[in-house]
């Protein structure tokens, strides 16, 4: 089973030069949303347009799945390994299913890894996310802040950008916030508990093998 946190409020943590903003990570507690949150809950509103959802597929598909996971989470890198690639090819690029990933923060190095996906732009965000995804255990790593942020950098470089470009978007403090208020919105919006969570045409599912996510997929597709 996945574990489940709570969605508290964004608090600033000191990270390499400056103050950003993670989720504190009590484990085991359903997601409250905290008097912070709901005061930034406008603001994350106009955050979107910092944060936009990031979207494979066609904008007109009938069924639309929605992913809620944390580059941090073994379970979301084990449905990555096993049901995504199947789900891209057989729902995804037959133009029957309009995908959203939106991440979710347990703790800084979620919200950097994520700082690094989003700094490539739209087009590099998926192939990226493969890469964090695919060496999650490597840049891991024991666990050490230095050595994740440094395993992270690489692999933006390894992506085309430059050190300097990876740098920057792992310390952009006013982007790092607005991600945080957007996933908060979101998440308790569709009252997210785990992950990988999934909201298909609305309606709210927890993590799932391919057979049981084709099926779902067939019935809401008429199949």
């Amino acid at each position: 089973m996945a574990r489940t946190y709570i969605i508290a409020g964004a608090v600033a943590l000191a990270a390499f030069a400056g103050a950003y903003w993670v989720m504190q990570r009590p484990a085991e507690t359903a997601p409250t949303l905290s008097v912070a949150a709901e005061a930034q809950e406008a603001t994350a509103v106009a955050d979107a347009a910092l944060v936009p959802d990031m979207m494979l597929g066609q904008a007109d598909a009938p069924v639309e799945v929605i992913e809620y996971a944390s580059f941090t989470c073994p379970h979301c890198q084990h449905f990555h390994e096993t049901v995504f690639g199947q789900l891209k090819t057989n729902y995804i690029e037959t133009g029957k299913v309009r995908f959203v990933y939106r991440e979710v923060y347990f703790d800084k190095f979620g919200l950097w890894a994520a700082a690094v996906a989003r700094c490539g732009g739209p087009a590099k965000y998926f192939p990226i996310s493969d890469i964090i995804y695919d060496t999650q255990r490597e840049w891991i790593g024991e666990g050490n802040a230095d050595e994740i942020s440094e395993n992270l950098k690489k692999i933006g470089i390894k992506a085309g950008m430059t050190a300097d470009q990876v740098d920057a978007c792992m310390k952009d403090e006013t982007q790092l916030k607005a991600m945080v208020e957007t996933y908060q919105a979101n998440a308790t919006k569709d009252e997210i508990n785990a992950t990988p969570s999934f909201v298909i045409n609305g309606q709210k599912y927890s993590n799932m093998p391919y057979e049981d996510f084709a099926k779902i997929l067939d019935e809401k597709l008429g199949n």
